[in-house]
């Protein structure tokens, strides 16, 4: 959702160089979460019980969404 707003909020009033810069980090975030989620849902879904999520996985997940969090607030202000 915040790659969507960052994308509606560089494309308004035209584009600026640093609201394109945020607006591709902000995705590259994005792309890094649904990397992640999808690491765990094959894993939930293969049928065994899985492990607990990998302390690395769980705070690349955690990363990602405060960082898209700060690229939506600075594309705000």
């Amino acid at each position: 959702m915040a790659a969507v707003l960052a994308v509606k909020t560089a494309l308004h009033g035209g584009a600026s160089a640093t609201g394109v810069v945020v607006c591709a980090l902000c995705c590259g975030l994005w792309l890094g979460l649904l990397r992640v989620a999808h690491h765990r849902i094959r894993a939930l879904s293969a049928g065994t019980p899985p492990a607990a999520l990998a302390p690395r996985h769980a705070t690349t997940a955690v990363l990602c969404a405060v960082a898209m969090a700060v690229c939506a607030a600075v594309l705000v202000v």
